[in-house]
């Protein structure tokens, strides 16, 4: 490595400008973002983009917004020059998208760009210009609509190292279509038009009521997802959420279906990222991500929105606050969900797809009474022909009347729509989970178990002094942990229902949230992991044969249990075949 003897001078403006576009401009789809949070700024209402060569040749947006004074048209290309913020306490109020006055001079810098903006009291737009950062020319009149049209060229042509770091040109318009896609969920009262190579990919228009922006949601996130989610809209502890929430069963691999909003800013936030997480905690197969779509409403004084040169990432000013209203929140509106009121069918694969849990099991130890007595009781007469006679009618449940059992494993039932397939063991081990939180949470305090070996725990001294300041926290997750020296903890009694379980696990996760967000669930993670246990051991097993009566009554507390459509484990509890489906397996009508 040469040695650094050389002196201390300023860089030159240009290649300061260069530098902390860096920050700003990473690739074309980071200016197709910064220009359209201009416009809507500016308060659009329709917004075209035009793209060749995934950006890398031309990005042009245009919009219809209320323009730039000419006077300050040239004011837009200069280092933190805005109309956005002018002081300090502005900046802790920050309402816009946009408000450093860097996007602007930053695509300037690396780019070849062109601005004409014309306000509505004008009869003219004025033109300015620029190559690479240096003004070209003087400001000149220009025939334009009203708004705004930025135009950038050959992107990083000036700093051919850039250039080379760029993917295909299919690679950079994916990333385009995916921050219009982000913008155009949050903003429905805004038409977005996309062009690549002079063909038109997206045309929305303006959604003013929901039915529209139902279509929007359709349109940009899927069939699949607009079929099987749920929109919700509450209000709690001065924050308003609304969106659409995914169902477990079109949960993904990777979290590419989420799409988090904070007033109307896309973001990437650890708070509610993790707050969703919990949510749907024993929903969801194998770590799959939840798809959803989530927008949070909150005074701008209680969020930092100057956390990030990307402006992706935000700070709440009480981030233990948000994360357990939206927990709540989401948990709430996933357990309300009933059979009748989801539009999940088969035609989802997640549906369709074998489960990968062993169902070789050994016979459930256990009287049919006890069973009957294990479900909500039987409110039908069961017999076959009053059966029949309620799958016909419009009062027929949603899940229908029992019509037999497969290989000791699936139930089959019968309901308006048509056929509807159960996994015995997987509805029942959800019915007696729901059950056994119901009883825990009404007995109030956790019963405690001494330990006759108490346990001993290796902290540093940050995690000790964690307890020490969360020791009530603790005490109501029962736990009772002394310090009996440097860095060293004991734990003499736990919750009875954990006996056997983690417990230096245990701690040591509560620990790791109370570090990240001054607030754990662990405890009640753990509470509940041991429940899921409990009830997979109590629920009616594989090869055990159940009677109609058995059936029904599983079938009707299924419909009242709350995430009834899953098990613990995250798999479907039920599927539904409708006519048209089986009809078409058999080619009827053809």
């Amino acid at each position: 490595m040469p040695k650094l003897n050389k002196r201390i001078r300023r860089l030159p403006a240009q290649l300061v400008s260069q530098i902390a576009a860096g920050e700003v401009v990473e690739r074309p789809a980071s200016i197709v973002k910064e220009l359209l949070e201009n416009s809507l700024d500016a308060g659009a209402t329709t917004i075209c983009i035009e793209i060749e060569q995934g950006g890398i040749a031309l990005i042009r947006v245009r919009d219809d917004g209320i323009g730039i004074h000419p006077k300050d048209v040239c004011l837009a290309l200069v280092s933190h020059a805005t109309s956005k913020i002018v002081s300090f306490d502005d900046l802790n109020k920050v309402a816009s998208l946009g408000f450093r006055g860097e996007a602007l001079p930053s695509i300037a810098a690396v780019a070849r760009l062109a601005l004409v903006s014309r306000p509505p009291d004008r009869t003219d737009g004025w033109r300015i210009a620029s190559d690479g950062g240096n003004l070209i020319g003087e400001l000149t009149p220009a025939a334009h609509q009203v708004g705004t049209t930025v135009e950038v060229r050959n992107l990083f042509f000036n700093i051919p190292a850039r250039r080379k770091f760029l993917r295909s040109e299919r690679i950079e318009f994916r990333h385009i279509e995916e921050s219009i896609h982000r913008l155009a969920l949050g903003w429905s009262e805004v038409g977005f038009s996309l062009w690549h190579n002079r063909q038109v990919i997206l045309n929305l228009e303006p959604s003013t009521d929901q039915k529209a922006i139902n279509r929007r949601v359709k349109e940009l996130c899927g069939q699949e997802f607009a079929s099987a989610s749920v929109y919700i809209e509450k209000e709690e502890a001065g924050l308003f959420v609304s969106g659409w929430l995914g169902f477990p069963s079109i949960a993904r691999v990777q979290p590419n279906l989420q799409y988090f909003f904070v007033n109307k800013r896309p973001v990437c936030d650890q708070t509610i990222a993790h707050a969703v997480r919990q949510a749907y905690k024993g929903l969801l197969y194998q770590q799959r991500c939840p798809a959803l779509v989530l927008a949070l409403t909150i005074d701008p004084a209680m969020v930092d929105v100057n956390a990030h040169p990307t402006k992706n990432e935000v700070r709440f000013r009480e981030p233990a606050l948000i994360h357990e209203t939206i927990r709540r929140i989401v948990q709430t509106a996933l357990a309300e969900v009933r059979p009748g009121e989801t539009h999940l069918t088969s035609e989802s694969d997640n549906h369709l797809k074998p489960s990968r849990f062993p169902t070789s099991q050994y016979l459930l130890p256990l009287f049919l009474k006890e069973q009957i007595k294990s479900y909500t009781p039987i409110q039908h007469d069961l017999s076959a022909e009053s059966i029949s006679r309620s799958v016909v009618s419009s009062e027929c449940p949603p899940l229908g009347y029992a019509l037999g059992q497969l290989h000791g494993c699936y139930i089959l039932a019968e309901n308006i729509k048509g056929l509807v397939v159960v996994d015995a063991h997987a509805a029942h081990e959800r019915i007696i989970y729901e059950r056994l939180k119901v009883e825990l949470a009404a007995a109030g305090d956790l019963q405690k178990q001494s330990l006759l070996m108490p346990v001993t725990i290796i902290v540093r001294a940050s995690e000790q002094r964690l307890v020490e300041e969360n020791s009530s926290l603790f005490e109501q997750a029962g736990l009772s942990i002394e310090t009996i020296g440097p860095e060293t903890l004991i734990v003499r009694q736990i919750p009875a229902f954990l006996v056997g379980s983690d417990i230096v696990g245990l701690v040591r996760d509560m620990l790791a949230d109370l570090a990240f967000q001054e607030k754990t669930a662990c405890s009640t993670a753990a509470i509940l992991d041991t429940l899921s246990i409990l009830a997979c051991h109590g629920a009616v097993r594989a090869n055990r044969s159940l009677n109609h009566p058995e059936m029904n009554a599983l079938l009707r507390s299924i419909e009242h249990t709350d995430n009834g459509s899953q098990c613990n484990h995250g798999r479907p509890t039920w599927v539904q075949l409708n006519l048209n489906e089986l009809d078409r397996l058999f080619l009827r009508g053809r």
